[in-house]
């Protein structure tokens, strides 16, 4: 159970990371517009709360994979 919950919090972990990697690449390759410079796509702006957050939601999956990891069996 501890094994299955590891790799789904790497899982997301590398899916929310690729999400934050394309929304920079996005606007800054010029192919989403990006109005007010924030590095936000503006047809992105409506989960513009997963970005302000972009820092606090990293370092709690960072905690939760370093705790499911001390609990695995690797």
């Amino acid at each position: 159970m501890i094994n299955t919950l590891f790799f789904i919090a790497l899982g997301l972990s590398t899916a929310l990371l690729f999400f934050y990697w394309y929304a920079n690449y996005s606007t800054k390759s010029g192919f989403a517009t990006d109005e007010n410079e924030n590095n936000i796509p503006d047809s992105w702006e409506k989960y513009a709360i997963v970005f302000k957050l972009k820092n606090l939601i990293i370092l709690l999956l960072g905690i939760v994979i370093g705790y499911l990891f001390s609990f695995t069996t690797f």
